[in-house]
């Protein structure tokens, strides 16, 4: 009883035991992996948000706000969702009297460019999310399928030795249980970071929403709407 554990789970399971395993601990570190870096993602956007979209609206020209943007790290959206809107308006501005300009106006042309910067900046927020929602919903049933395969060949080891006492049958079955246990570590912590992102993204998706708009208004008609701080 006391040689009995996790190592001794693993030299007396099969191919099949020691694949689910490795099923699992793949869930396990790739899980904790998207937790850490969505994690620091996060944190960086949330932390910078405020002091990015601050500078872009305090810089004097439209000219010097681009060039604060072009400033940010790669993985800032919002600087990157205003340079869209900036060179979409540039690009419209220097087109004046072409076909561009007479298929869309100014204001549809800004509208679409920044749709497809918001939608990609955030689909990269969504990086992770469909991992840690998969490994949420299978994590517990592959450790459950690896319980059943071990109580299984645990089974089939008793009845060779004839022997069924409480003693025999605790330590292999107690082993093979231990396999629900990985798995439910594996899943419970993969459904509460999958909830908590998908709030955090929320909150960040509200902001590129409310930015937009800004800009926008600035770029379609040379005004913010409500007075708030623009560049000149």
């Amino acid at each position: 009883m006391e040689q009995m554990g996790f190592a001794h789970l693993w030299e007396a399971s099969d191919y099949v035991g020691k694949f689910v395993f490795v099923i699992v601990a793949i869930m396990f570190v790739g899980t904790f992996w998207f937790i850490i870096t969505n994690s620091m993602r996060n944190f960086s956007i949330r932390s910078r948000a405020q002091k990015v979209i601050e500078t872009f609206w305090q810089t004097t020209n439209p000219n010097e706000a681009k060039r604060a943007m072009e400033a940010q790290p790669p993985s800032e959206p919002f600087s990157k969702i205003a340079l869209d809107c900036a060179n979409a308006a540039a690009h419209h501005a220097q087109n004046e009297g072409s076909r561009l300009v007479e298929a869309l106006n100014r204001s549809e042309f800004i509208d679409r460019a920044l749709r497809q910067a918001v939608s990609r900046e955030s689909a990269k927020l969504e990086n992770g999310l469909t991992w840690l929602a998969s490994v949420g919903s299978t994590a517990p049933f592959v450790g459950l399928f690896g319980t059943v395969w071990g109580i299984y060949h645990a089974l089939i080891k008793i009845g060779a030795t004839g022997q069924a006492s409480l003693d025999v049958v605790a330590a292999p079955v107690g082993e093979a249980l231990i396999m629900t246990c990985i798995g439910l570590g594996v899943a419970i912590p993969s459904v509460l970071s999958y909830n908590f992102f998908v709030r955090a993204n929320r909150v960040t998706l509200s902001q590129f929403d409310e930015f937009a708009h800004d800009l926008h208004d600035y770029f379609a008609t040379g005004a913010r709407v409500g007075g708030g701080p623009q560049p000149t």
